[in-house]
């Protein structure tokens, strides 16, 4: 969804959900900068290069990494399922910018919704397919 917020600067709207993580993405053109809670991404992400290329995967993809600030609302889950949340919501941010970043997106598997998540657990069992000990005698 596209808005105007208060200074009358256009902003791209996406959300990402991954196991129990949310992330509310913000796309607003300015410098590049990542912000996550309020927190730099680099620092919220404790550094990791791998969670930090996760995250601007689809910006590079497009070609667009120093070209819109990134402001993230993540909650719930971990880090690497909050990671792949953001990448979610900035591609879907990102189709809302110009369809046509739609098909660069689809084929790299940005827009894909990862379906997993954990199992239930059942009665009688320790965890979702963890049973307790077999004895026979």
């Amino acid at each position: 969804m596209q808005i105007a917020d208060q200074s009358k600067r256009v902003v791209y709207l996406g959300t990402g959900r991954r196991k129990s993580a949310v992330a509310r993405v913000r796309l607003i053109p300015g410098s590049g900068q990542l912000l996550i809670n309020g927190r730099n991404g680099a620092d919220y992400l404790q550094n990791n290069p791998t969670y930090l290329n996760l995250v601007k995967a689809p910006l590079e993809t497009l070609g667009l990494e120093s070209s819109y600030d990134i402001y993230v609302n993540a909650t719930g889950g971990g880090l690497t399922g909050q990671a792949d949340a953001i990448r979610l919501g900035i591609a879907r941010a990102l189709c809302q910018l110009d369809i046509e970043n739609r098909k660069p997106l689809k084929m790299e598997g940005y827009l894909t919704r990862d379906p997993r998540a954990k199992e239930r657990r059942k009665y009688g069992l320790r965890k979702a397919r963890k049973a307790p000990q077999y004895s026979k005698r």
